[in-house]
């Protein structure tokens, strides 16, 4: 809820509210350095004498947030303080390396207040006048060969005054009501090595009226090298903080995020760049749906006309296949049909989530939403990944039917929960917030077995009892022999290159995504990324329709495999782009941090590879039963 305060008054009775306290909260301290999060108290910060943790959801704890909602700072609303003292810390070797090493790693710090993620200002070298916000704030820098620490915090926290007058019952007067609530949160770091007269007191209160020659109202803080507070050459650190209050009355509570959502001063360039991306991925779409439609309607008037029949049997081409086209694959027809199963399950929560992100639904306000939506319709929707698979392995006339519904329910979260344990034992051997807690372990191991299974299991048992798919043409018994293919048909050729032009329809977005997931930024062009899905779609089922319209005409019918592989294989050039994105734009720094970076691009990839090749084989089944249709065939 919002930290809100109303004050109401009327001619005859006026009255005033108490000023009210703002809880600040402390999160996760974060690294793009390590991609390992840690808990804000696992640094020697001040600390209350009972840690009061705040409840999380599912997403929350995903993604390793740990938020405790009590600390050393006090918050009274519109009430300025300045150089209020915190704590002292005493520095033992133990503490000062916890700190060098957490600056070395370009550890940030993390608080909130009323739901704002804390936020520091940047500039951008290339246009100064331009400002942009990076979330949290550095824990120190470097400065001689020395480490220095930021332990005083300028907070400034912005809110907005709505006033509105409504008459009172009767029409006697006015009644004036206004409400003031928070729109931002900044904090400016600065590192002073507080000089004050005297010992320090032994009690909390005393110390809380502690004065320092080196901050105070008359004279605040500054950002003075010599003034640093070097660990290697002190023992002691004194953490203080100035709360400022300042009114926005540009800044609407509803668009309070918007300064957070601005991101990097490139976003003019993101835009330009998807929207040139999406006209030249539109035009290449219709050109070769022009030249297909084309060159299809000329086979099929030939093969149509009687009086080209007996010329048409002499030729090659791809109603010379008619008889083996729709022939079930005769390698692993069991794992094709299930890998299509849970790419058909993997686009339909795709698009579910896209739909409740356009819908406002999993805005990042929501905190951990986006996560949780993941996992909750992946798991409620399994049904989609039973159904389709067993439609597939019925087409193929296969008679293993609970094999087949076994391996569609554990084949592709198998692999990702198989992945998921390994990296969450690396990150509980160095004591991350990213290890999953024991209970949310074992709700995710319910949620699989005790929701995801069954409900692919009911979804198997409708598409069993459905009959099976009617092909336009029957099937020979002996199978058609292949000739030899060019070279320029090779299947490894074929599949590799046909992934290129899905891979660019969705390059420029892929990078703001991998923005959002490694350098801790905030996604929110959904609606972009709506229309980028849309195109990925279309580029995958255009190619794939091409290419097995080329290979059918080099009568090859061994289409069922290479229509999945041929779409799918723009996920091996977004495994080769995050690679080069960890080269180019990330310093990832340790075993942990590299494990968790490609262990999870595997999930993304895979993942990735299974639903663009289930759009891929659509397609072409699509392509090859209105083909087919539409030939006499004696």
């Amino acid at each position: 809820m919002p930290d809100e305060v109303q004050t109401h008054s009327s001619p005859l009775l006026p009255s005033v509210l108490p000023t009210p306290q703002v809880l600040l909260k402390v999160n996760k301290l974060t690294s793009t350095k390590t991609q390992i999060p840690y808990d804000y108290y696992s640094l020697p910060y001040c600390h209350p004498n009972k840690i009061q943790g705040e409840s999380e959801n599912l997403g929350e704890v995903l993604a390793g947030d740990r938020i405790e909602k009590n600390t050393d700072v006090e918050l009274n609303f519109k009430v300025n303080a300045y150089c209020q003292t915190s704590c002292r810390v005493l520095l033992d070797e133990k503490k000062k390396k916890q700190f060098i090493k957490a600056i070395d790693q370009d550890y940030r710090v993390h608080w909130i207040v009323d739901n704002l993620p804390v936020a520091t200002k940047v500039r951008s070298d290339l246009r100064p006048d331009d400002v942009y916000y990076s979330r949290g704030f550095p824990v120190g820098g470097l400065l001689d060969d020395k480490h220095f620490l930021f332990n005083h915090m300028r907070l400034i926290i912005r809110y907005h005054e709505e006033k509105n007058d409504t008459p009172t019952e009767g029409g006697g007067g006015i009644r004036r009501s206004h409400s003031s609530r928070i729109v931002g949160f900044l904090v400016e770091p600065y590192s002073i090595k507080h000089v004050y007269t005297g010992t320090w007191p032994t009690t909390a209160a005393d110390a809380k009226k502690m004065e320092y020659s080196t901050c105070s109202l008359a004279s605040p803080a500054s950002f003075g090298p010599r003034d640093f507070l070097t660990l290697e050459d002190n023992d002691e650190i004194i953490f203080t903080y100035d709360v400022e209050w300042e009114e926005d009355p540009k800044t609407p509570w509803a668009h309070r995020w918007d300064v957070y959502l601005k991101g990097n001063p490139d976003d003019k360039i993101h835009w330009f760049s998807i929207t040139n991306s999406t006209m030249i991925v539109f035009f290449l779409a219709g050109m070769v749906a022009m030249i297909l439609v084309r060159a299809l309607h000329r086979d099929i008037s030939r093969y149509n006309d009687s009086a080209a029949a007996e010329d048409a049997k002499e030729e090659y081409g791809w109603k010379l296949v008619h008889a083996d086209v729709f022939r079930p694959p005769t390698v692993m027809p069991m794992v094709f049909a299930a890998l299509v199963g849970s790419g058909v399950h993997l686009l339909v929560m795709t698009f579910t989530t896209l739909i409740f992100a356009l819908l406002g639904f999993l805005s990042p306000a929501n905190r951990g939403s986006l996560v949780t939506a993941f996992v909750l319709l992946f798991v409620f929707l399994s049904s989609f990944a039973g159904y389709t698979s067993s439609r597939i392995y019925k087409m193929f006339r296969g008679t293993d039917f609970k094999r087949n519904t076994l391996m569609t329910a554990f084949l592709f979260p198998g692999i990702v929960f198989s992945i998921f344990l390994a990296l969450n034992a690396a990150v509980a051997a160095r004591g991350s917030t990213l290890a999953l807690p024991v209970g949310y372990f074992f709700l995710l191991v319910f949620l699989w077995f005790g929701v995801s299974v069954p409900l692919v299991f009911v979804g198997s048992y409708f598409g069993y009892k459905k009959p099976a798919i009617e092909h336009p043409v029957r099937t020979n018994i002996i199978a058609r022999g292949v000739p030899p293919q060019p070279w320029y048909m090779h299947p490894l050729l074929v599949i590799v290159l046909s992934g290129i032009l899905p891979f660019g329809a969705v390059s420029v977005e892929l990078y703001f995504i991998m923005s959002a997931l490694w350098l801790h930024q905030f996604y929110y062009i959904f609606g972009f990324l709506f229309l980028a899905v849309l195109i990925l779609v279309a580029t995958c089922a255009e190619m794939t329709i091409v290419m097995t319209y080329f290979q059918l005409c080099n009568e090859d019918y061994r289409w069922w495999w290479r229509s999945f592989l041929s779409s799918g294989s723009c996920a091996l050039y977004i495994f080769l782009y995050s690679v080069w994105y960890l080269n180019r734009e990330l310093n990832i720094d340790g075993g942990v941090g590299m494990m968790l970076y490609f262990g999870h691009m595997t999930v993304f990839t895979f993942t990735f590879f299974l639903l663009t090749g289930a759009i891929g084989f659509y397609s072409a089944f699509w392509f090859n039963h209105r083909i087919y249709s539409s030939i006499k065939v004696d």
